[in-house]
């Protein structure tokens, strides 16, 4: 959520800046219901402090003999105004908070305006490999070698699934096992989330409303704000976890990861990118989240950047890291780095973790503060997030860059010891 703070000092900079995003923000009727909210708030103010002195006037008026019906109709009438305006104030604070929860984020400045166009490589691991046979896609291998049932995946559930089978199993859980190792290392804290999330979950994280369509609903209930989703991505969860909460200044940054698998309606294009496991309506991901302190909020994303290049890295895989303009990242996120895979068949690269910066939007939206040390007040933390990583991407890229002339599939050195000791996949 935005800082109304400021947008009322500088309206025309946050407008220029959400313009980058394709935004066209009209923060003139926000501003205009403020106003009437701090009027409103003036004026319950005089009422209260008119109902006071008549209240001071009562057992004076007793003491005098008078009397003090009059007194008591007048404060009674008071008393309504003073409801009738509260309840005015609510439902201005309501309406600008609804207002304010429709926007996306401000993106940072050295972010280029416009889309996909305007991304940029900003660092290329590795070459692509160049192969002395016809290599195949990763459809074709994951089926012959038995890796991936895509037709019993279909039957069970519809296209957008898969079923993995025997040494694909194996690889999808090393890859897991790996991820998880590695991020232990480093000091992350392991979480196991609810996979059924509350609509205030959805709204913390800045999915809500504008993408409440795009995840599976348990619809119990008419009223979606009373119902649970299944999570699209377990950043989801980790961000609302400190909900409502203030944080002790000396406990940031904290840092997660959790495993997941993910639900997403996204699935369903017949394009040949989209094949296989490229997009799926389930798939399987660690995701890395940090709560940081604002000072300390770009260390933090350069430190979740070089985390999920180092995965790809160490697997050997030839990969890129791209800086997304800022029509390009999601509407919650100030700052987004991809690093994508080289997917040898389609002659293009796939994003495998997304690696974003929401600075404190999330945490206005969820009430996620710490208390800072020097002036003792409450302050919004930073709330970050990157895939650590998904495994849907990986797997093709994989079984293609890694194909031998034989058919078979040389196994990443670092998942060997997740997988017995087979250094190679074949039928």
């Amino acid at each position: 959520m935005l800082d109304l703070v400021k947008i009322r000092s500088n309206p025309q900079a946050v407008a220029d800046a959400l313009a980058k995003k394709g935004y066209k923000a009209d923060f003139a009727p926000i501003i205009e219901m403020d106003d009437l909210r701090k009027a409103t708030i003036t004026e319950v103010e005089r009422l209260k402090a008119q109902k006071n002195k008549m209240s001071a006037q009562i057992p004076v008026l007793k003491k005098a003999g008078q009397p003090v019906e009059h007194i008591f109709d007048e404060m009674r009438r008071l008393g309504d105004e003073i409801d009738a305006a509260d309840k005015k104030i609510d439902e201005l604070i309501e309406q600008v908070n609804t207002a304010l929860a429709s926007m996306p984020n401000v993106p940072d400045d050295d972010l280029l305006p416009g889309e996909k166009e305007n991304n940029q490589v900003i660092k290329v691991v590795g070459e692509p490999p160049k192969f002395d046979f016809t290599p195949k896609n990763h459809v074709d291998l994951c089926t012959d070698l038995g890796l991936i049932d895509y037709p019993r995946g279909v039957k069970l559930s519809g296209n957008g699934f898969w079923i993995y089978r025997g040494m694909g199993a194996r690889l999808e859980w090393a890859l897991l096992n790996y991820f998880v190792d590695e991020h232990l290392k480093d000091g992350y804290e392991f979480i196991l989330p609810p996979y059924q999330l509350g609509y205030n979950c959805g709204f913390g994280a800045g999915q809500f409303p504008k993408f409440a369509d795009e995840v599976y609903w348990l619809d119990v209930d008419e009223d979606r704000k009373r119902n649970r989703f299944m999570l699209p991505t377990a950043e989801t969860a980790l961000v609302n976890m400190y909900a409502g909460e203030i944080i002790d200044e000396s406990k940031l940054p904290m840092k997660f990861f959790a495993y997941s698998p993910c639900f997403r309606k996204e699935a369903g294009s017949a394009r040949t990118e989209e094949r296989g496991m490229i997009r799926g309506h389930q798939f399987n991901k660690i995701e890395m989240v940090q709560y940081a302190h604002p000072d300390h909020s770009m260390e933090a994303f350069e430190e979740l950047v070089d985390k999920a290049a180092r995965l790809v890295e160490q697997l050997g895989l030839h990969f890129r890291v791209s800086k997304l303009a800022a029509g390009d990242c999601s509407a919650s996120m100030a700052r987004t780095y991809d690093v994508e895979l080289w997917i040898p068949s389609m002659g293009i690269y796939k994003e495998c973790s997304s690696v974003s910066n929401a600075n404190d939007y999330q945490a206005r939206r969820n009430n996620t503060r710490y208390r800072d040390s020097k002036t003792g007040k409450p302050q919004y933390v930073h709330t970050l997030n990157g895939s650590g990583l998904a495994t849907s991407r990986l797997i093709p890229a994989i079984v293609e860059q890694f194909q031998n002339a034989d058919g078979s599939v040389t196994v990443p050195e670092a998942l060997r010891k997740y997988m017995g000791g087979v250094d190679r996949l074949t039928r």
